[in-house]
């Protein structure tokens, strides 16, 4: 089974000021150390990662050096991979920011981070849109929305991703107080932004059938939200399977049941494509890939869709894919990861360890993809 991908951020800083009466941990955690504080950033991300030592053998972290995560990995014995690097022995916001860089570069699943509402706020300045984060609570201040309601409850999140169970992707709102204001006896919040963050999600249980969902009201559903969402020129490539002849046939298209179809500004601009005339229409042109996955089996990429070619992957760009997927179906995987098997193997390896997934109406689910040998 391929390893999984996840990035971690230790602000080793974070709740020093909250011990030493300080109401934070921003610009004073020099005077916070001089009062005897002791940091707590990393003792709470060990207990974050505690919940994740069953997995320890299919789990890769890329961190950065010494206390921003390498030292803690080392000590409990994941396997990880250290980017970048520090330039003195204290670290400051602009290390936080570049370990986001870096690991986003880099394309990890999810990225772990410990501290409160100023590293949220470092984070949001720098992180892409739609890069899955969650925080672990080791700061003073925790009003953001970003964070777990404690170190556990973010490993056990993190653990249920990697076990392949379903975790649906929402917003959340990063906040911060103004710590100046707060030392002089006032109250002021701002809002700084939003970042993409795993809830829990849950399974459907196969039993009785009025506790299942319904496919058919899913699918009204997902054509609801695409037709909210559709974005003016760029081309829709449709693959093959009944969810997507469904999702399109609610959306008043004419699509084929086993083929490929290529829809633009609404209307079907090609119908039952081959792997070159797919090509021609998504080279050099704005495009999104939507596949579904075979029930019971997993493969998203390789099986039935053969025109969703590497050349055509490589064209629409990995980031623009989604699949589309009951939670019912992916209950049947019964925790096992979606496939890809294009036919490079090269290409194979960089797809992301997770992808999202449309689940429902505005709801996206982050599941785990494999290749290769995903025994």
């Amino acid at each position: 089974m391929s390893m999984f991908h996840m990035g971690l951020i230790i602000n080793p800083l974070a709740g020093l000021g909250g011990p030493a009466a300080l109401k934070g941990s921003d610009g004073v955690a020099a005077e916070a150390l001089a009062r005897g504080a002791e940091p707590r950033a990393t003792m709470r991300t060990r207990l974050a990662l505690e919940c994740l030592l069953p997995l320890v053998g299919r789990i890769q972290f890329l961190t950065f050096p010494g206390p921003m995560g390498a030292d803690l990995l080392a000590e409990m014995g994941f396997v990880h991979r250290v980017l970048g690097h520090l330039d003195g022995p204290q670290t400051h916001a602009e290390d936080t920011r570049h370990a986001v860089e870096a690991l986003q570069e880099a394309g990890v699943a999810l990225i772990l981070f410990a501290g409160g509402d100023g590293t949220a706020r470092d984070v949001s300045a720098v992180v892409r849109e739609g890069q899955p984060v969650l925080g672990i609570p080791a700061g003073v201040k925790i009003h953001s929305g970003v964070y777990a309601i404690s170190p556990r409850a973010a490993g056990e999140l993190a653990r249920r991703l990697v076990e392949g169970g379903l975790v649906r992707l929402a917003s959340g709102e990063v906040r911060d107080l103004d710590e100046s204001a707060l030392r002089d006896g006032k109250v002021a919040a701002r809002w700084y932004g939003e970042l993409t963050v795993p809830e829990e999600g849950h399974f459907m249980q196969n039993v009785k059938q009025g506790g299942m969902e319904s496919e058919e009201l899913v699918l009204v559903e997902l054509a609801d939200w695409l037709a909210d969402s559709w974005e003016e020129g760029v081309r829709y490539v449709f693959g093959p399977g009944s969810t997507l002849h469904g999702l399109a046939a609610n959306l008043g298209l004419e699509t084929t049941l086993l083929g490929v179809d290529v829809v633009e500004n609404g209307q079907v601009l090609a119908r039952d494509v081959t792997e070159a005339q797919l090509f021609e229409l998504v080279d050099g042109h704005p495009a999104r890939l939507l596949v579904t996955a075979i029930g019971g089996q997993g493969h998203i990429i390789g099986r039935g869709n053969q025109q969703i070619s590497p050349r055509v992957l490589r064209a629409i760009g990995l980031e623009h894919l989604r699949v589309v997927a009951t939670k019912r179906k992916l209950g049947t995987l019964a925790g096992r990861p979606l496939l890809v098997d294009s036919g490079d193997p090269a290409l194979d390896e960089h797809f992301p360890d997770a992808v999202r997934v449309w689940a429902g109406y505005k709801e996206e689910l982050l599941y785990p993809v494999g290749w290769g040998d995903a025994s």
